[in-house]
């Protein structure tokens, strides 16, 4: 008879023995993350006790050895000095070890390193589980075992083929041999997943354990999970490619938020969506942020509200920052502050002003504002211009909007220009980095207006197993979302997601009324490698003269503000 305690064999999880591991060791040049540097990374890849891959570098931590850790590692500063900085040897790092569980003896100290580097260099740190070799041992073994924890005591106690040496890949080697005995060692205690063995260590709240049974309805498909309280309200909503494997990860030590641990002990339930593939779950996940509102979603608190620089409507238009778009708009800007100084750059150039003082009516004969006259108004506005000059510059601005007149961009170009050859470099930095803002602003809205207008396109995109999975957008919105697995004829499956999609009609506005984030997160699938156009109501086609010409001027600007950065 099956003991109640018992899990079934679809609630296993990921067995270890088809779980892969990368070991890895780092030595530095001492201290704790983020003060001082890495000197050497290695690695091990393994998976069912197979040695899939080694990764093993020296590395230039940017600063002398000190000499006790010379003599501790016997890495010099001359061995160091020809190797590549840690900037360079994390993507390789990152690549090798994507997809695995990362094991370490003593994990804290050595992904705490490899966090801040990435944190410091601008690399997204992997959201994989991590589990600890010495935490481990001290959950298996007693004092009668062994006297000491270190990794040289555990590889002399259970044999290790390599011994530890204080150099990266040989002490990531003698891990490995230490993994392989503390599993042997669990299993004789019924831990046989990679979920039981992060359920096994010590810090899984009671909660946390109690509660893991609430994701085993969960199907291993593409989705959207919402954690329930008590009265039904929604706590929290995210998103999967496998709905019971993540949602499982919250019941796991790999989770330790404090806000989410909160989150599963307040929880009742688990709902999960199933979807097509995961761009129909991140649109999902977005509209129902915005329906619930959950308490525990950052997002929610913080909602992505979308600003828009508009001109106003009155006799001399001035540029005004808004929420709620209307044509002629340009943006979306992700932030308050992008918006107004991106209509800061744009008033430069043009000369409309942004301030809400209006220009006096007398004004219509060619006298200068009265407040530019009285010395109130600092700011490059119309203000200080004719006022007959009004027409021209509010042209420019539509026609920029409009995308067939990108002369603004050009006069402030010609302004930054002006500062550089007359070197005020530093002044013409910053004016630099404020075009980018505006110009990335005109390109982005640009690309979404043109998705936004096409009243039906059809795409495709490789599933990876040869297979096909489709979109189908109307007006900026997702309307309908599947899949044609490989050997299923596309076309067929193609007419019937058309024939059932969601009927949108157009709204105002430069997205035609679509939600800004999820027009953003089609044209970003949209514009990945391998996906197809099946078929289109109207060609998507951008404008002639929008900001998709400056795009190289764009990546200088990058690059050069990247440079001035590291200097």
């Amino acid at each position: 008879m099956t003991s109640a305690s018992q899990l079934a064999f679809d609630e296993l999880g990921t067995p270890l023995r088809d779980t892969t591991f990368v070991i890895v060791d780092l030595e530095t040049t001492g201290g704790g993350p983020g003060t001082d540097g890495i000197t050497e990374i290695g690695a091990v890849k393994v998976r069912g006790g197979e040695i899939l891959g080694e990764f093993g570098t020296l590395v230039d931590p940017g600063a002398p050895i000190p000499p006790q850790i010379v003599e501790l590692t016997g890495i010099t500063t001359a061995m160091v000095s020809s190797a590549p900085p840690v900037e360079r040897v994390l993507p390789a790092f990152l690549e090798f070890a994507s997809g695995a569980v990362l094991v370490a003896h003593n994990a804290g100290f050595d992904t705490g390193h490899l966090r801040a580097a990435c944190r410091a260099h601008g690399y997204a740190w992997p959201r994989t589980a991590v589990v600890c070799t010495l935490r481990l041992a001290r959950r298996v073994l007693t004092r009668q075992d062994t006297p000491s924890f270190k990794l040289s005591a555990l590889a002399a106690l259970f044999g290790a083929r390599t011994a530890p040496t204080h150099r990266a890949l040989d002490d990531a080697r003698a891990t490995v041999d230490v993994l392989h005995a503390l599993l042997e060692r669990v299993g004789s205690v019924g831990v046989h997943s990679l979920e039981e063995l992060l359920d096994y260590l010590p810090d899984v709240t009671p909660e946390q354990r109690r509660k893991r049974g609430m994701v085993a309805h969960l199907p291993e498909r593409p989705g959207v999970y919402l954690f329930r309280g008590p009265r039904e309200e929604v706590l929290y909503v995210g998103t999967a490619r496998n709905l019971r494997r993540r949602a499982r990860q919250y019941f796991t030590s790999s989770e330790n938020r404090g806000r989410m641990r909160e989150m599963v002990a307040l929880a009742d339930r688990v709902d999960g969506i199933e979807c097509a593939h995961p761009l129909e779950a991140e649109v999902r996940e977005l509209r129902l942020l915005a329906a619930h509102r959950p308490t525990y979603n950052r997002r929610s608190k913080n909602p992505r509200k979308q600003w828009w620089v508009v001109l106003t409507d009155e006799a001399f238009p001035r540029l005004s920052v808004v929420r709620v778009p209307r044509d002629g708009a340009l943006g979306p800007f992700r932030s308050q502050a992008a918006a107004k100084l991106a209509a800061d750059t744009l008033s430069g150039a043009t000369g409309l002003r942004t301030c809400t003082q209006r220009i006096p009516a007398s004004g219509a004969d060619g006298t200068p504002c009265v407040l530019a006259e009285l010395g109130r108004c600092g700011a490059p506005c119309a203000g200080r211009q004719a006022v007959a000059e009004y027409s021209p510059a509010v042209r420019q601005v539509a026609g920029l909007v409009a995308g067939h007149d990108d002369s603004a961009l050009r006069a402030a170009r010609r302004h930054l220009d002006e500062l550089a050859l007359a070197q005020h470099f530093e002044q013409a930095a910053r004016r630099r980095d404020e075009l980018a803002v505006l110009v990335r602003a005109v390109d982005r809205g640009h690309r979404m207006s043109a998705l936004a207008a096409i009243p039906e396109l059809v795409a495709a995109a490789p599933d990876g197993s040869g297979g096909w999975e489709f979109a189908v957008t109307r007006h900026g919105r997702l309307a309908s979302a599947g899949v044609a697995r490989r050997g299923v004829p596309p076309m067929p499956v193609v007419e019937a997601l058309v024939a059932s999609a969601e009927t949108v009609a157009p709204g105002t506005g430069p997205l035609y009324g679509a939600n800004a984030e999820e027009v953003g997160v089609l044209l970003r699938w949209l514009v990945r490698p391998g996906v197809r156009l099946v078929r289109t109501a109207v060609p998507w086609a951008e404008p002639a003269r929008g900001a998709g010409g400056w795009r190289p001027w764009l990546d200088r600007a990058a690059t050069a503000t990247a440079l001035e950065n590291l200097s």
